[in-house]
């Protein structure tokens, strides 16, 4: 079935095809993603006025929404040309006017002739004490009062585009969409007790109240279940489909995993010891393992990382760990290589640095198997790197690594298991949604030895007493980290403050003390810096927020952001993630601009509060939404039209394993529901779904 279904060809057809909507209006409407009436079923009012009818405006609460029969008085043209058209009324108990700029008179003394009786609604309002509605949005004889609709639902609009048009458009939309086999479980239905979705969509587009237009509203919480259910059917296809495609079993022996265990200074927690079960077990299966590993900063995924890798080795195969730059593949290399000498592996790394008879070499061990574990960046997955035999790729930093980019892994024929790593905590509605096709790992406890960050809030007045503290830090041997802002957008800007920072620190603490790192430095000059403090040669780093993944200094001990109060939340957990790394006590100062807003007041007293990392983050999508808290553009998150990912987690778990049962049950979707399934993918547009089917 790789064509639309028949009934749903009105729903597709062009816009201007629909009541009122002319080629412009239709160009306007693509402003707000609508291109086809199907869209604009799914385009929900999103709030709804009052026109209940009053016996009058006296009372009323002003100013307001008021509907109303006058009496119809005088009629007073204004004395020049911008002046005002006023038209004296009387209601039952008090009189008010009728006000119209630009109006003309003679259609005016039509449609409000002296002496009649008319029902007016609009906006009333109090000028020097005398109660006006400016330009009422109804005028009607009082026998067809009743066209005005007691509750009147109002949709998002765009320049171009009026209510008039947008609730016309939206009718003649309503109009085309055909009853719909159901495709929701039938003990979901009940419990919930939902309307099918003909219904829904009727009720949605047409509250009486305001509850009507609230996400809770049974009519609303079907169609965003709807949306959530099409999004998992997707996710859940990518599962099935890359799980018929037969993985390799590799089966632990435990030999080389125990003598790391047995060269460590302390015992994994037991978030690693589940983690590390986990894997083995999906490693251990015919199927091939795609699963997320998700861990704070400082959780110890390094380890479980290495486990993997050693059940691939164990198994008589070779794995391979990706990071997104090549700073972040020489840690991975560090973090491993002691782990590697205790276990006897052969480690090795390849970036896009190596050149020539060098990586020549390294092309052909890997060939022949002579290396083990490969640490690279995406260079490892270039054309002429072949490997002997290898069972699994680690993927760093997941967000740069989307759905996409996880089908081609695949597609280049690598049957290899997958296991990703991140150090962003992701909320769950978020992680449903962007990796409900993987299982999931979350390393919630923190190492022994680790000790806490004291996180502290300081004034930029104070800046004098904080450059004293740093001096005082650095001459006691302990190294600083000192983040400056991304001032506006411009890059300039960002030079400016790093670098004027940069000179005055120096001129504090000598000559040779101080590094710089900002993002428009040649990456050679950036990397002797960062190697610089790593090695300890420099005491202070001063950087714009290039640091923010990933470098490992033990010895750094205090982390200053400056201007703490304009970065994102995610952003400070992960900057202040780079000190308290070593075994000595860390401190993190957020040097803040006074007087400060409520959401900066917020985000900085959330993380003087705490350092876990999963409560900042829900506390992140409760105050920005979730396209800005990982970047909608780059994240490949579904955009939805009536769920809020926010408010409606709970929905989507359930819409999960709802399209994990289905596909179970009928992986094929040829019964009943299946088929009512395939019709809700074509309706919500998820092509990958119906590509995934056909090929499957």
């Amino acid at each position: 079935m790789s064509t639309r279904p028949e009934p749903l060809f009105p729903l597709f057809a062009a816009l201007d095809t629909l009541p009122g909507v002319g080629p412009k209006t239709a160009k306007a409407m693509a402003a707000l993603e609508i291109e086809a009436p199907r869209d604009l079923l799914f385009t929900l009012p999103h709030s709804g006025i009052d026109r209940r009818k009053r016996s009058s405006v006296q009372g009323a609460d002003l100013p307001g929404v008021v509907t109303v029969e006058v009496a119809i008085g005088r009629h007073y043209p204004p004395r020049n040309r911008s002046g005002a058209y006023r038209v004296h009324v009387e209601d039952a108990d008090t009189t008010f006017q009728l006000v119209f700029f630009h109006a003309r008179g003679d259609y005016l003394q039509k449609i409000l002739p002296a002496g009649e009786h008319r029902v007016v609604s609009g906006k009333v309002e109090l000028f020097d004490g005398i109660a006006q509605m400016v330009h009422p949005d109804h005028i009607v004889p009082v026998n067809e009062a009743g066209d005005i609709p007691d509750f009147e639902p109002v949709y998002p609009l765009t320049a171009g585009v009026t209510q008039k048009q947008m609730t016309r458009a939206a009718q003649g939309a309503l109009e085309r969409a055909p009853d719909l086999a159901e495709w929701i479980d039938p003990g979901q239905m009940d419990r919930e007790g939902w309307p099918d979705w003909l219904d829904a969509l009727h009720e949605a587009h047409a509250p009486t109240d305001h509850a009507g237009i609230s996400p809770a509203h049974p009519a609303r919480r079907r169609l965003a279940y709807d949306e959530f259910f099409a999004h998992q059917m997707t996710l859940a296809l990518a599962r099935q489909n890359r799980r018929a495609s037969p993985g390799r079993p590799s089966k632990a022996t435990g030999v080389l995993q125990d003598k790391v265990l047995k060269s460590l200074p302390y015992a994994p927690t037991g978030a690693q010891t589940r983690a590390i079960a986990d894997i083995t077990e999906d490693m251990a299966s015919d199927k091939r393992m795609n699963r997320l590993l998700q861990g704070d900063v400082g959780a110890g995924k390094t380890l479980v990382a290495f486990m993997a890798l050693l059940t691939a080795v164990e198994a008589g195969g070779q794995g391979v760990m990706m990071a997104p730059t090549e700073i972040l593949a020489r840690q991975h290399l560090e973090g491993l290589q002691p782990l590697a000498e205790s276990a006897g592996v052969v480690l090795e790394i390849l970036t896009g640095r190596d050149k020539g008879a060098e990586r020549k070499a390294k092309l052909v061990a890997l060939k022949r198997g002579d290396i083990q574990i490969l640490v690279g960046t995406h260079a490892v997955f270039q054309e002429d790197v072949e490997f002997a035999d290898l069972r699994i790729a680690i993927i760093d930093e997941q967000h740069r690594f989307g759905v996409r980019q996880r089908l081609a892994l695949g597609a280049k024929g690598i049957r290899a298991d997958v296991l990703v790593m991140t150090a962003t905590p992701i909320p769950r509605s978020l992680a449903l949604a962007q990796y409900g096709d993987m299982d999931v790992s979350v390393l919630n406890e923190k190492p022994p030895g680790r000790k806490p960050i004291k996180t502290a809030m300081v004034s930029t007045e104070r800046i004098d007493e904080v450059v004293a503290r740093v001096r005082a830090a650095a001459d006691d041997g302990r190294q600083v980290y000192w983040v400056c802002p991304l001032v506006e957008e411009s890059v300039v800007s960002d030079l400016i403050a790093a670098e004027e920072r940069f000179k005055r620190l120096r001129a504090t603490l000598g000559e040779g003390r101080v590094g710089l790192v900002h993002g428009q430095m040649p990456p050679a000059e950036k990397d002797a810096a960062m190697a610089a403090f790593q090695a300890g040669e420099t005491s202070v780093l001063v950087a714009t927020t290039v640091i923010e993944v990933g470098v490992n200094v033990p010895n750094a001990t205090i982390m200053v952001i400056e201007r703490a109060e304009i970065f994102g939340l995610a952003q400070l957990h992960q900057l202040r993630g780079r000190v308290g790394r070593g075994d000595q006590a860390s401190t993190c100062l957020l040097m803040y601009q006074p007087p400060l807003s409520e959401g900066g007041a917020k985000r900085l007293e959330t993380l003087r509060e705490t350092e876990d990392g999963f409560v900042i983050a829900e506390t992140d999508l409760e105050m920005r939404g979730a396209g800005d808290v990982i970047g909608t553009a780059q994240s490949g998150l579904p955009r939805f039209r009536v769920a809020d990912m926010e408010s409606q987690a709970g929905l989507m778990a359930i819409a999960q394993s709802d399209a994990r049962a289905l596909l179970q049950s009928d992986p094929k979707l040829e019964g009943a529901r299946g088929k009512a399934a395939r019709v809700l993918l074509w309706l919500m547009r998820q092509d990958e779904a119906i590509r995934l089917i056909s090929v499957g």
